[in-house]
């Protein structure tokens, strides 16, 4: 299966990269950054830090937008620290960032490969996304689908009370990708705040002992701090890797097709992704909205892949 990840990490970003690295029945073609989590300058930076970690420096990794479509960048250094990263100790990455923009190899790389064979990741603010539709107008038709995360309906928001981060970042975006008519899968907070970084998956994590599974407890006890802080739990949601494990096993999760459109203009609740759950309107249901996860199953797929970083 061949995906591109387009991603601003982000230590859950990172996880899922790994995730996507350690899994054999994924082809990698490429990672474009983004940014969101922290300036563009880190997340392309983190990108390649991440492979490394994972051992994979032979991933292309490409930097893309460095601002929303519309609005001034966003950025969550509150949740993901100054570096994007924080908790283990960072490096200068070995391997050079690709030449050329993450928009133009989203593109070339679409038109290059048979139609209906590239699946994109989005886990970040879905700017690069957005922008490579509004190059090429034929791009949707060529997607196999497009599996992001983003959004929240039953859980609202984590940035504002309605809006989920990614998709407050660049809701001009969202709508673009949401409106494209590519088959869109949809991880929104409903689905991940039912992830959780539990001690004990951490120790689990911890016991693989190689290179990538010793960063990802460094990375995920500096991570859950906020969200136990936040949410008073035992641990803190994973929130990017499940859109890796819904590739890998679909069957650990439920949902179902609805609209979803996205709220640009009220300032009460700019970035809200308004889901017909219900199937109130007549709108064209354009994405599959996932809802319930079986979260001992994800950590099950998320332990063995990691070994297989070693």
């Amino acid at each position: 299966m061949k995906i591109i990840i387009d991603t601003d990490p982000g230590q859950d970003d990172a996880a899922a990269i790994m995730l996507a690295l350690g899994s054999p029945e994924l082809e990698v073609l490429g990672i474009t950054a983004v940014a969101g989590n922290v300036p563009l300058a880190l997340t392309e930076r983190n990108a390649r830090i991440v492979c490394e970690m994972s051992g994979r420096t032979d991933i292309k990794v490409f930097a893309g937008a460095e601002a929303p479509l519309v609005q001034p960048l966003v950025t969550a250094e509150h949740v993901h620290g100054k570096t994007g990263l924080d908790g283990p100790e960072l490096f200068n990455p070995s391997f050079p960032l690709q030449d050329g923009h993450a928009v133009d190899f989203i593109v070339e790389t679409l038109l290059a490969e048979a139609p209906g064979t590239v699946t994109l990741c989005p886990i970040g603010p879905l700017t690069n996304i957005a922008l490579a539709l509004q190059k090429e107008p034929s791009l949707a038709g060529r997607i196999q689908q497009i599996v992001l995360m983003g959004g929240g309906y039953f859980a609202q928001g984590n940035i504002t009370p309605s809006a989920e981060f990614n998709i407050y970042v660049d809701p001009e975006a969202a709508a673009i990708v949401m409106a494209c008519g590519a088959p869109i899968v949809m991880m929104p907070l409903d689905v991940t705040h039912k992830v959780m970084t539990t001690k004990a998956r951490v120790e689990r994590i911890r016991a693989i002992d190689n290179r990538a599974a010793r960063a990802m407890v460094e990375m995920l006890v500096f991570y859950e701090r906020f969200d136990e802080e936040k949410y008073g739990t035992d641990g803190g949601p994973l929130h990017d890797p499940t859109t890796i494990a819904w590739l890998l096993q679909p069957d650990l999760f439920q949902g179902r097709m609805c609209n979803v459109e996205i709220e640009t203009s009220s300032k009460l609740t700019r970035g809200a992704t308004v889901v017909d759950w219900w199937g109130v309107t007549k709108r064209a249901k354009n994405a599959l909205v996932l809802q319930e996860v079986d979260a001992d199953g994800f950590f099950d797929l998320f332990a063995e892949r990691l070994a297989n970083l070693g």
